[in-house]
């Protein structure tokens, strides 16, 4: 009888142990460029999309809003005349939006590329105001009213204003938008609960997974369907990262092993970025979907930094970025990063008949592939290479894999 495929793992488990089996294996080639510009003395990366990146730097001990288009030469100061202080924390096409210090209150501003282009958000009778988020000409934030946080929802100016606070709640804020949904989190007397509101206040669905202490909604991009909410959950005394798709019940904890707390910022529908923390310090990650997918974005920095963040993700369909921070040992500052690596295509693993003998299904394919992965020679002179699943990365047990599950009538992986 010829044996299934999964019937061979003592052989499997001696090619392990001859490939050096516990090696790590590396990721996707990681780039970065440090956006720090000349004359400041620390910067902060907060979002982007397109060709742009927000944040703020200081300088002279004045924390100011800027933009920048992928390198630190490129920074333009969004800086509103008279402002005490200013932070930019997102940006889509050609709007930024954030906040500036404006005769002592904070107030929700957009901005089109420069300082001189700032709108003031603020509502009429708020006290402190901020917007948080921007996509397709939709604003939002929170505005604070009588006391009250109001989640807020602006399309351009302070007249747009739209209270976004839901019936029963004392608190709530908005943190994303992808131009039609809007997500953040409302307290109805207690700890806050995340949600989704489709342009009204009536519209709120709570997102709140069951047994959750807290949870709150950073961001939503249009996936299809219910499109993706990220954001954390406090679960079993430990804040969760998470992601759901339009309901409660769909929330999948992205929280890696051995993290002591995390959370997602920002997603683009596929990726999801934010941070992990490992004995005390902050990890910048990226997630494809799953806990299992986790990256640890510190692993492509120098030794010279720690405390990294991500808190923006977005691709123009061949490469994947990402913004966030990090702290420079070197410079003793703290830095705004700019990750970048090209988008992995599908896998598309070779055929089957390993050993080229035109025998396929044929365990002796999975025998001869073992030794050649192992360091032996091919049985008929004729073999293909080991990375069977083509990612570049060699000599790979997820090759092994691949070729067990392509084997059994599975997918490539």
């Amino acid at each position: 009888m010829t044996p299934a495929p999964h019937s061979l793992l003592p052989a499997l488990s001696v090619a392990l142990v001859a490939a050096g089996c516990c090696a790590p294996v590396a990721h996707a080639q990681w780039s970065f460029v440090s956006l720090h510009p000349a004359g400041v003395s620390s910067s902060i990366g907060s979002g982007g999309g397109a060709d742009q990146q927000v944040g703020w730097v200081n300088e002279g001990g004045v924390l100011r809003a800027s933009l920048w288009m992928g390198a630190p030469a490129t920074r333009v100061d969004l800086h509103p005349s008279g402002a005490v202080e200013s932070y930019a924390y997102a940006s889509s096409g050609p709007q930024q939006v954030g906040r500036a210090n404006v005769g002592g209150e904070f107030h929700a501003g957009v901005w089109t590329g420069s300082a001189e282009s700032w709108v003031d958000l603020h509502p009429v009778g708020a006290t402190d105001s901020v917007a948080s988020a921007v996509q397709a000409g939709q604003q939002v934030g929170s505005a604070t009213v009588a006391g009250a946080l109001r989640a807020s929802l602006w399309t351009g100016s302070a007249m747009s204003w739209v209270d976004l606070t839901p019936a029963g709640a004392t608190a709530a804020i908005a943190q994303g938008t992808d131009g039609v949904r809007q997500v953040g989190y409302a307290r109805f007397g207690g700890a806050p609960q995340a949600g989704m509101w489709n342009g009204t206040a009536a519209s709120w669905v709570s997102l709140h997974p069951a047994g959750a202490t807290f949870s709150v909604a950073n961001a939503v991009a249009d996936s299809g369907g219910g499109g993706q909410q990220v954001g954390y959950a406090q679960i079993g005394g430990v804040q969760r990262a998470g992601m759901w798709n339009g309901t409660a019940a769909s929330w999948t904890s992205l929280h890696p092993a051995g993290s002591s707390q995390s959370t997602v910022y920002a997603t683009n529908g596929a990726y999801q970025v934010g941070v992990a923390y490992f004995a005390g310090t902050s990890h910048a990650s990226v997630w494809n979907g799953t806990a299992e997918s986790w990256e640890d974005l510190s692993l492509t920095l120098p030794e010279s930094w720690s405390a990294t963040n991500a808190h923006g993700v977005w691709s123009d369909g061949v490469t994947l970025f990402i913004i966030g921070s990090g702290f420079n040992f070197e410079t003793n500052r703290v830095e705004a990063l700019l990750w970048q690596r090209p988008l992995v295509a599908p896998p598309t693993c070779d055929s089957i008949d390993f050993n080229n003998d035109s025998l396929f299904p044929d365990t002796q394919d999975v025998q001869d592939f073992l030794t050649v992965f192992a360091g032996g020679a091919c049985a008929t002179g004729a073999c293909g290479d080991i990375d069977f699943n083509n990612d570049g990365l060699f000599p790979d047990t997820a090759d092994i894999e691949s070729l067990l599950t392509v084997f059994a009538g599975g997918a490539c992986s």
